[in-house]
């Protein structure tokens, strides 16, 4: 199976929340593919040390890569990003809005967590799609534009209403942006919908060890590269506790809430509990 034709060597990508996690993961794949990156985290010493980090993952162990200190909850940062990305290469290929917090809050609790939260990790895929998309279009070479959703955006389990919020509008505007690109004429950019399972991130750990059930960053971004070059759009990452049947099962359930009528998020309420539990018990243990 060829890879995305966006993912070519020589090309240049833009990596948003690239100091750790799956963006760094992401940056240093494209490093290793031959792609020019431009990294792009809140300023400090990590970013400058993913930076070098994935220059070193290059063939021969060096590539062209630039570190930007960006605050995408910020549209002038996400501007600067563009015009230096531009500047540097010419074009971008790839670009990931990947940037993310966590920590939000209930629905009436905690509205400065609510505000920044929903700033990074929502405004801040707005901010990206609006600053590169036009220019990526005006390039007529194969693209494509990766957004980070998450499960929690489409079951919506209670916990962290702000987060969930969040990560529900990126799949709603990422779904958006695919139907709005293809109906552009002669527009050869792909979106994509990365939606990752358990990750053993920096926002994720709680300690130093990865738990059993959880996915490693590279182990998303390997299922992240084989989607786009089969063409989907949604990139659903099962992990070591999950199938893609049992989240399937899960988004299925969560559909028809609205269907039949349910209370929302049947799946915690305790009149369901055994209608739930039949309902899964057909799906494939990992």
């Amino acid at each position: 199976m060829n890879d995305h034709p966006a993912l070519t060597p020589g090309r240049a990508a833009v990596v948003t929340g690239a100091a750790s996690g799956i963006g760094l993961a992401a940056a240093e794949r494209f490093a290793r593919m031959g792609l020019k990156v431009c990294l792009a985290d809140l300023d400090g010493p990590a970013l400058h040390e993913a930076a070098a980090r994935v220059a070193a993952a290059a063939p021969g162990g060096q590539a062209d890569v630039r570190a930007v200190p960006t605050d995408v909850a910020r549209l002038e940062d996400v501007q600067r990003l563009k015009q230096t990305a531009y500047d540097a290469f010419g074009e971008v290929a790839i670009l990931m809005n990947n940037a993310g917090v966590g920590g939000g809050g209930k629905p009436w609790k905690d509205i400065e967590r609510w505000r920044r939260l929903i700033e990074v990790n929502l405004w801040g895929v707005i901010h990206g799609v609006q600053a590169f998309t036009e220019a990526m279009i005006a390039q007529g070479t194969p693209c494509a534009i990766v957004n980070t959703g998450s499960k929690q955006g489409i079951t919506t389990p209670p916990g962290d209403a702000a987060y969930n919020v969040s990560k529900a509008g990126v799949k709603v505007l990422t779904e958006q942006l695919a139907h709005e690109l293809r109906n552009v004429a002669g527009c050869k950019i792909t979106a994509h919908l990365l939606i990752p399972g358990y990750t053993f991130t920096g926002m994720t750990a709680r300690g130093p060890e990865k738990p059993a059930e959880a996915w490693t960053a590279d182990q998303v971004v390997d299922l992240m590269i084989g989607g786009m070059a089969r063409g989907d759009f949604y990139l659903l990452c099962p992990d070591n506790a999950v199938t893609r049947e049992m989240d399937e099962r899960r988004v299925q359930w969560a559909a028809d809430d609205l269907i039949r009528n349910r209370p929302a998020l049947s799946r915690w309420h305790p009149e369901y509990a055994e209608a739930f539990a039949a309902f899964m018990a057909g799906a494939a243990k990992p």
